[in-house]
C-alpha cells in the first residue's frame, strides 16, 4: 500500500510520531481517531512534479495523504495538539504529540514546506507565462520547454478574449480563498469559544447544585435547632412553677424539701445553662442563615449567568451553521471557478498545439 502511495520520484525530508485524527464529516466538530496509536507522519517532496505532500499509513490503510498548498496553515490548538484543512480531501485533519518541541518541529516543518510550495508555484507561473502568443512562432526552445513540463498545469497569461476571462476566474478564485481562509478563522474561534462556554456552564451547574445543597441542609438545621430550644424553654417553665409552688406550700422547708428544692434549683441552673447554649448555637445559626441568604443571592446570580450563557451558545451555534453554509457555497463556488479554468487551460493547450503545428508547417515551406 505505501509503494503504490509514494511514487519513486518522492523523498522523505521530516518525519515525526502523533496520533491522528479527522474531524466528524457529520458534525464539523467533533475529531474522530484515525490510529488507534501513535503512528509515523512525514513530509515527501516529489521533484518532478514540485508537489509536497504529507503521508501516514496505518497498517495497510493511508490515513493522511494531504497536498501541501500555499492557501493552508497548520494551527496549534493546544500545547500538544496542532490541525490543518485539507479542501482537496474535504477534511480537517488534527495530531496529537507526545510533547510540544514535537508539535512545534512539525509546525516549522509545515511553515517551511508551504513557503517551499508558493516558490514552487510562482516559479512555474513565470516558467509557463505567454505574454505574445506570437512568440511561439519564433521560439522553438519554448515550444519544446512546454512539451516537456506539459504534466505540471500552468497559469496561462494571453491576449485576447480568452485573457479576460481568465483574469476574472483568477480574482474570483483569490477572493474565494481568502473567503474561505476567514470562515475558517470564524469556525476555529467559534469552536474555541464554544469548548469555553461548555467549560464555564458545567461549572456553574455545579456550583449551582452545591449553593442549593448548602441551603437546603442549613434550613433544616435551623428548624431543628428551634424545635430544640422550644422544648427546653417549655421544660424550663415547668421547672420553675415546680420550684414557686413547693415554696408557696411550706413557708420553712424541711431537711427533705430543702434537698429537693436543691436538686431542682441545680437542675433549673442546668437547664438555663444549657439554654443559654442553645440561645448561642441558634445566633449562629442565624448568622450563618444570613451567609445562606448570600450564597441564594450568588446562586441566583449564577443562574443568570448560567442563561446568559445558554443564549450566547445558541447564538454561537447560528453563526457556525451559517459559516458552515456560507463555506459550502464558496467551496461550490470555487468548484465551478476550477472547472472553467481547466476549460480555458485546454483551449489553450489546443491552441499552443495548433500554433506548434503552424510553426513546423511554416518551416517546412521555408525548407523548401
Amino acid at each position: 500500500m505505501l509503494g503504490k502511495l509514494i511514487t519513486m520520484q518522492e523523498q522523505p525530508i521530516f518525519s515525526a510520531r502523533a496520533h491522528v485524527f479527522q474531524i466528524d464529516p457529520a458534525t464539523k466538530r467533533n475529531w474522530l481517531p484515525a490510529s488507534k496509536h501513535a503512528v509515523t507522519v512525514s513530509f515527501f517532496y516529489d521533484a518532478n512534479r514540485s508537489v509536497y505532500r504529507i503521508i501516514s499509513v496505518g497498517g495497510t490503510k493511508a490515513i493522511i495523504n494531504s497536498t501541501i498548498t500555499p492557501n493552508m496553515t497548520f494551527t496549534k490548538t493546544s500545547q500538544k495538539f496542532g490541525q490543518w484543512a485539507d479542501s482537496r480531501a474535504n477534511t480537517v485533519y488534527g495530531l496529537g504529540f507526545a510533547t510540544e518541541q514535537q508539535l512545534q518541529q512539525f509546525s516549522d516543518q509545515f511553515k517551511e514546506v508551504k513557503e517551499a510550495a508558493r516558490l514552487a508555484r510562482e516559479k512555474s507561473q513565470e516558467k509557463f507565462e505567454l505574454t505574445n502568443p506570437a512568440l511561439n512562432i519564433a521560439a522553438p526552445q519554448l515550444s519544446q520547454d512546454l512539451s516537456e513540463d506539459r504534466h505540471s498545469p500552468p497559469l496561462l497569461t494571453v491576449n485576447g478574449p480568452e485573457d479576460k476571462l481568465f483574469r476574472s476566474k483568477s480574482a474570483d478564485m483569490e477572493q474565494m480563498t481568502s473567503e474561505k481562509e476567514r470562515i475558517k478563522k470564524m469556525l476555529s474561534e467559534g469552536s474555541i469559544c464554544e469548548i469555553n462556554l461548555e467549560a464555564e456552564l458545567f461549572t456553574l451547574q455545579d456550583s449551582n447544585a452545591k449553593l442549593v445543597a448548602a441551603l437546603h441542609e442549613a434550613n433544616t438545621g435551623v428548624e431543628e435547632w428551634k424545635k430544640q430550644l422550644a422544648e427546653y424553654q417549655e421544660e424550663t417553665g415547668r421547672l420553675r412553677d415546680q420550684v414557686a409552688e413547693l415554696e408557696a406550700q411550706s413557708g420553712r422547708p424541711g431537711p427533705s424539701e430543702s434537698e429537693t428544692r436543691d436538686e431542682l434549683t441545680q437542675t433549673l441552673e442546668e437547664l438555663e445553662a444549657l439554654l443559654k447554649a442553645k440561645d448561642e448555637e441558634i445566633h449562629n445559626l442565624q448568622s450563618k442563615n444570613s451567609d445562606i441568604h448570600d450564597l441564594e443571592k450568588e446562586r441566583e446570580e449564577a443562574v443568570q449567568r448560567l442563561q446568559d450563557l445558554e443564549t450566547r451558545n445558541a447564538e454561537l451555534e447560528q453563526r457556525v451553521e451559517r459559516a458552515e453554509q456560507t463555506l459550502a457555497s464558496s467551496l461550490e463556488e470555487r468548484d465551478r471557478a476550477e472547472s472553467e479554468v481547466q476549460r480555458v487551460i485546454d483551449v489553450l493547450d489546443v491552441k499552443i498545439y495548433d500554433l506548434n503545428d503552424l510553426r513546423q508547417s511554416l518551416a517546412k515551406l521555408i525548407d523548401k
